[in-house]
């Protein structure tokens, strides 16, 4: 995924990620007061649950929720933050955290050893989605109020693994007899800087957040004490609220925009290399599809390089299903476009020019003006080999639901690591499971289960077997399988006030401001 020089990123990090202002600019958008408000294309909150919360809601609960350690992008490593330090013992199966003193929860309840274990233990026990990420943990002890020790079946990076976007929030289990519905009302038991002030679902102006005056990490200089977030499908609009100052931050601009922010004055731009990648999911338990060799057909028929093109900067060339910057990433791989040998498949499966006419159906994120290009081009590229292509943009939560009832051949989204791993991808996207939630191609490979299963300890006792494991999982499913496709890395192209100062990218967290580190100045 990183195309630039590491250097290069790092510098851009270090520098709050911003470009000035050119010299021919536009009028600048008016002032903003200590709100922070937050511009999304898709709904905020899916799940308000910490331990089975797994989608666009992270934007949020990483600004109300916090976990042991977080992802340092500048060190590649785990840094404090609700623990201040940890040791793992020389087989990596006991790892012990000393934890912060004076942190409440937004309860009142104090944050304790006793609380790290009762949360943990709970979203192991809710077995979700993403609970997945303490599978190697065997037992939990609370020491004394401000140690914790996990002992692991296996050896696994668990400092790491502490720090991930999904399932590793420590939160107040005693905030309500009936957690689950509780937190479904819309309310929280984090110890992050903001707590629910409201929330509206499905509205436009869906969230908000306002300060917990008791967070440890304390209020003593400028910071926003309101955050919202809004939702606005249409880019151009999103746009224009930020021009008019009823916005402070665009997560996501189509090239275009992003030429054109970078050259009016009071906004600032950020670019920045991402772990998230584009991926087409093949159903291959059904339809036309299930041919295994429509599927390689279809590989072989988008225009990899020319998507890169017409995206302009927003997206970097995929060489497998793991970007660049992590760990298991194969180089070498970048694919190409190849119609005639798309044709030759096609035909051997009685399709294609002359034969009988394909229909496909593909869903995509509503609002996301990358995804639709991307779509626009491939029922382009499709049409002259007599196959129409049926495209519906739909807001995330309806295209997930259908997706969950295998209705559709072909699921367009984006996954990122749930922490700074690559086996995020293969566990959740790829593996056989007997319910459907990410694994959107109902992919069934007992040999491709087998080494993904080998992953997490593989990584920790043996990066050389973990390296090979992963290529070979990469052959395996995208070339033998062609179970999906994946088109290109995201570049992130950020649009805000430059009356912000602080904000950085970090990409464990994908398109989460971390509010509280910002300074609001003007």
């Amino acid at each position: 995924m990183r195309r630039r020089l590491i250097a290069a990123a790092l510098a851009l990090l270090l520098a709050g990620c911003s470009t000035a202002p050119q010299a021919r600019q536009e009028q600048r958008p008016p002032a903003k007061d200590s709100t922070f408000v937050y511009v999304e294309n898709l709904g905020v909150v899916t799940d308000w649950d910490p331990a089975s919360s797994y989608s666009n809601e992270i934007i949020a609960m990483q600004n109300i929720y916090e976990s042991l350690t977080i992802y340092n992008p500048v060190t590649k490593k785990a840094s404090p933050r609700l623990a201040t330090s940890w040791r793992a013992s020389a087989d990596g199966r006991t790892w012990t955290f000393t934890l912060r003193s004076g942190v409440t929860f937004h309860t009142g309840r104090p944050m304790d050893a006793a609380a790290v274990k009762a949360s943990i233990e709970r979203t192991m026990r809710s077995k979700s989605g993403p609970s997945y990420i303490w599978g190697a943990v065997e037992s939990i002890r609370a020491d004394d109020p401000l140690t914790v020790t996990f002992t692991l079946k296996y050896a696994v990076p668990l400092d790491l693994v502490a720090s991930s976007g999904y399932a590793a929030y420590i939160y107040d289990t005693a905030a309500a007899p009936d957690l689950k519905a509780w937190f479904a009302a819309g309310q929280d038991a984090g110890t992050g800087p903001y707590t629910v002030a409201g929330w509206r679902k499905g509205k436009s102006d869906e969230l908000t957040l306002k300060a917990y005056q008791g967070y440890w990490g304390g209020w003593d200089r400028p910071h926003y004490t309101t955050v919202k977030y809004v939702v606005e499908p249409d880019i151009e609009e999103a746009w224009r609220r930020l021009m008019r100052g009823e916005v402070s931050f665009v997560h996501r601009l189509n090239p275009s925009l992003y030429r054109r922010a970078s050259r009016t004055a009071g906004v600032r731009t950020a670019a920045m290399p991402s772990f998230q990648t584009a991926m087409l999911l093949f159903n291959t338990s059904a339809g036309p599809l299930a041919d295994v060799r429509i599927r390689r057909a279809l590989r072989k028929t988008i225009d990899y390089s020319g998507t890169l093109r017409v995206l302009r900067g927003a997206a970097s060339p995929s060489t497998g299903v793991i970007p660049e910057g992590l760990f298991g990433h194969s180089a070498g791989r970048t694919p190409r476009q190849d119609l005639q040998g798309a044709a030759d498949l096609l035909a051997r499966a009685g399709y294609g020019p002359g034969r009988l006419p394909l229909r496909l159906t593909l869903t995509y994120a509503q609002g996301d003006e990358d995804q639709r290009v991307f779509v626009r081009r491939l029922a382009a590229t499709l049409e002259p080999l007599n196959i129409t292509l049926v495209a519906k943009a739909l807001p995330w939560e309806e295209q997930w639901a259908r997706g969950k009832r295998r209705g559709q051949d072909i699921f367009l989204m984006y996954w990122w690591p749930d922490y700074a791993d690559a086996y995020s991808w293969f566990t959740n996207v790829f593996r056989s499971a007997e319910g459907v939630q990410f694994n959107l191609t109902y992919l069934k490979d007992r040999e491709a289960d087998a080494l993904i299963d080998t992953l997490p300890e593989l990584t920790v006792t043996n990066r050389a077997a973990a390296q090979e494991a992963y290529a070979k999982l990469d052959r395996r499913l995208l070339d033998v399988q062609a179970a999906a496709a994946v088109p290109w890395v995201v570049n992130y192209q950020r649009a805000y006030l430059s009356g912000i100062q602080g904000y950085n990218d970090n990409p464990a967290y994908p398109d989460v401001v971390f509010v509280h580190e910002l300074r609001p100045v003007g």
